[in-house]
């Protein structure tokens, strides 16, 4: 390896980091190969050590034997080192001490493990995962590896890695392809009968599971839904003759795995068994040439900085980062001076840092290679025993598969010019300036885009100013202009101006710096995009503007429904005597909101003599529910007085609202009829609460018979129900306003109403009166019609 001078900048000097960036990719590069090297050779000279220990021969002959294995059996010496520390028996006694397998010969079990008749592209593709195999430090890596290999040649979506347990059950110790909710569900299998795995262990020989539907019956088979893997194999991992682990290469596609991918998956398995043995073994440190001329690099720097390398979990994860090389400024402002922080893992001395926006930061450049800079940040620093305060910023850049973090120290004047900018852009303003001697004119970035103006124009003179903004608003804009020039007057002056993003509302508020004379010489000025709070008032104007219109058109619909209203319910000023009955009513409209009620009420004498009462309610407010009021309030009457029962007034009002102007309009009723001979009442009601009775001082609800909400339905059912009222008795009917009043329950109004007519011992006429005072609150949300009926005692003879 070779390492490059490094010219050590000047203090406070920032290098040139795009040939940072070439070295430091050169040196990866080689780091990374040296790196492969070095585990190649590990392999190699274990898998020497065990023929060596075996057969008692020498390095060169047990080097020489290997070689000759792998020629006989097509493969590569990497491939017959993999096979040989496979084969070894299970040790006792410590991390990479083999001892005697079944066998004498450490390679006669070769060929049972890699068939040698495999095709070409197969050993080709073999050879390629033995070499992958020395990168692999984990289970969970070798289950990444497998599916990074066997994915594109025969379309595997998961692997599974098992071990065998001492109970004789399985403990899965890696996997790719599969979520972690299903790995925790079969992390661990006991030793059952019908699972694939199991089997496969016991018996030695693989388990093709090629049709899910017959293995469904008699296995318990991975996965929810077990259809998720149309086909699966579960190969045991053969070291001297037995199988500790066990291999599941688990595919979406259904079908039979071909003798070409059987073959394949023979030799996969054959060389996972030493790559699995070697797991004990302790990791090899490699690259150190390459390490430490990288840290050489790093040392020269003069800012603070580090490379990172990502370490990824099995499902392809960034889970942490390794620290490859570090300057020693960069553990200053990590918090740990003087510690050596080269090969450890980042969070281990930072795990705070995954809260921090800094590692989002890692995170994006390392999957989408956009650098990332940090806001600024606040660092004490001791200097000659005194602590004080530095802003840094710190910036990411991938390289390669890699990261370089570094921070720059920010001086007082990039501190004030960032907050400068800041300023611009959170107030959407830019500041300008105009020598008035030179005519030379300067504008911040900000005012260009203001402007819509491209920077390379350059900026405008101030007499060009009123060229910019639109016709109507330029004269205003010239004399404001004429005066600051001639006469030094500040001026703070809305206009607009034309971009190719539409018009803008602006705002330049400008003042003059005088001589010593009082000549103008400078203009200051400040510009600001008032476009969006023009918006806004504007937007505000028209919502006015379309409220009060609203309030208009809804009050003259609430005067007409209320003078139709008027006329078509025309209200008593006392109690009228019908049928021996003295009836009084009331109507009290909505005090909120702007629309009148379709509340109505009846009381007249029939032809007969008999007495008619009807409460309605119609649904909604306004001129349609008072239309639909009128409608049915004249309706039922004529209905009853040209003799129609109770319930057939009932079910012709139910067709009549179902093929009304709106057919979706509903209403509530109760119908009552009074034969002042015999004093009985028959009563009929769609989906309205039924009348109150109070009787010596008792106050009880009728009971409802049948009836349905008007509108509801086609084929709706009435019933009439009867009872005798006495002398004394008082009846009231009512719309709901009187006992509906939310959060409140009306069950829990009804009680109310009924504990105050019993309280009431009004008899007299105007007895209504403090009833509704006590039931109605202050603001009432819906209409109130109530009919007071009172039976008259009969006076004795």
């Amino acid at each position: 390896m070779t390492s490059e001078p490094v010219t050590p900048a000047e203090p406070g000097a920032a290098p040139d980091l795009v040939e940072l960036a070439k070295i430091v990719a050169r040196q990866r590069a080689e780091l990374d190969r040296l790196r492969d090297q070095a585990a190649t050779s590990a392999v190699v000279e274990r898998a020497k050590g065990a023929v060596m220990a075996l057969t008692g021969c020498s390095a060169d002959a047990a080097d020489e034997r290997l070689l000759q294995r792998a020629k006989a059996a097509r493969h590569t010496l990497l491939e017959e080192c993999w096979i040989t520390l496979g084969s070894l028996a299970p040790t006792a006694s410590g991390p990479g001490e083999a001892t005697e397998p079944l066998d004498a010969d450490p390679g006669s079990g070769s060929a049972a493990l890699v068939e040698t008749s495999t095709p070409d592209d197969v050993s080709a593709a073999l050879a390629r995962l033995g070499q992958a195999l020395v990168r692999v430090m984990t289970p969970h890596d070798l289950a990444g590896c497998l599916l990074e290999h066997l994915a594109p040649d025969m379309a595997a979506d998961a692997i599974m890695v098992y071990a065998r347990r001492p109970d004789g059950g399985l403990e899965l110790i890696g996997h790719a392809g599969i979520d972690d909710q299903l790995a925790a569900q079969w992390s661990q299998v006991p030793p059952l009968s019908g699972i694939a795995a199991l089997d496969a262990l016991r018996t030695g020989e693989p388990c093709w599971v090629e049709d899910v539907a017959s293995h469904e019956r008699r296995e318990l088979l991975i996965g929810d839904p077990p259809e998720r893997w149309g086909s699966r194999a579960w190969l045991p991992v053969l070291a001297a003759g037995s199988a500790q682990a066990c291999i599941g290469v688990l595919r979406t596609r259904a079908g039979s795995f071909t003798p070409r991918d059987r073959a394949h998956l023979r030799g996969v398995t054959g060389l996972c068994a030493g790559r699995l043995r070697a797991f004990d073994a302790p990791p090899e440190r490699a690259g150190d040439a390459a390490t430490d001329a990288v840290q050489t690099l790093f040392d020269a720097l003069p800012i603070a900085a580090m490379l990172l390398s990502p370490l990824r979990t099995a499902s392809g994860e960034t889970e942490d980062f390794r620290v490859e090389a570090t300057t020693a400024r960069a553990g200053d402002l990590l918090g740990r001076p003087g510690e050596e922080l080269a090969g450890r893992r980042l969070l281990e001395f930072r795990p705070a840092l995954t809260e921090e926006p800094l590692w989002q930061g890692c995170l994006h450049t390392l999957t989408t290679g956009e650098p990332y800079e940090s806001e600024p940040f606040a660092h004490e620093e001791v200097a000659a025993g005194v602590a004080a305060l530095s802003t840094y910023s710190a910036r990411v850049a991938r390289l390669e598969d890699a990261l370089v973090v570094s921070w720059i120290r920010h001086g007082s004047s990039d501190r004030q010019e960032q907050r400068l900018a800041d300023l611009q852009r959170l107030g959407n303003l830019g500041w300008a300036n105009w020598n008035l001697a030179t005519q030379e004119a300067s504008w911040s970035t900000q005012v260009f885009a203001i402007f819509g103006r491209d920077t390379a124009l350059g900026p405008v003179r101030l007499t060009g100013m009123p060229e910019l903004a639109l016709p109507e608003d330029a004269p205003a804009l010239t004399r404001a202009v004429r005066e600051l020039v001639r006469q030094g007057r500040a001026f703070d002056l809305p206009f607009r101006v034309r971009t190719s993003g539409g018009i803008r509302h602006l705002r330049l508020v400008a003042e003059a710096v005088t001589d010593m004379h009082g000549t103008p010489v400078e203009v200051h000025g400040v510009v600001q995009d008032m476009t969006a709070r023009r918006r806004a008032e504007l937007a505000l104007v028209e919502s006015e503007q379309a409220i009060l219109t609203q309030h208009d058109v809804l009050q003259a619909e609430r005067t007409l429904a209320s003078r139709l209203q008027h006329a078509l319910l025309p209200l008593a000023n006392r109690p009228v005597h019908l049928a021996g009955l003295r009836v009084e009513v009331a109507y009290l409209p909505a005090q909120s909101g702007v629309h009148v009620g379709g509340d109505w009420f009846s009381a007249v004498e029939l032809p007969d003599r008999d007495a008619l009462l009807v409460v309605g309610d119609v649904a909604g407010h306004g001129v349609d529910a008072v239309a639909t009021m009128a409608q049915l309030r004249f309706t039922a009457k004529g209905m009853v007085i040209t003799g129609s029962s109770l319930t057939g007034a009932l079910a012709r009002l139910n067709t009549l609202l179902l093929h009304s102007r709106d057919s979706h309009a509903t209403a509530t009723m109760v119908l009552a009829r009074y034969d002042p001979g015999p004093r009985r009442l028959v009563w009929a009601q769609a989906g309205h609460p039924p009348p109150l009775l109070l009787r010596n001082g008792e106050a009880r609800y009728l009971s409802r018979p049948r009836g349905m909400l008007l509108g509801a339905t086609t084929m709706p059912v009435f019933e009439e129900a009867e009872c005798r009222l006495e002398p004394g008795d008082r009846l009231i009917l009512f719309t709901d306003g009187l006992v509906e009043h939310p959060p409140e329950s009306i069950d829990r109004g009804m009680d109310r109403l009924a504990e105050a007519v019993a309280a009431s011992h009004a008899d007299g006429p105007g007895a209504l009166g403090p009833l509704l005072a006590r039931m109605l609150p202050d603001e009432r949300r819906d209409d109130v019609c109530v009919v007071d009926v009172r039976v008259p005692r009969v006076l004795e003879a």
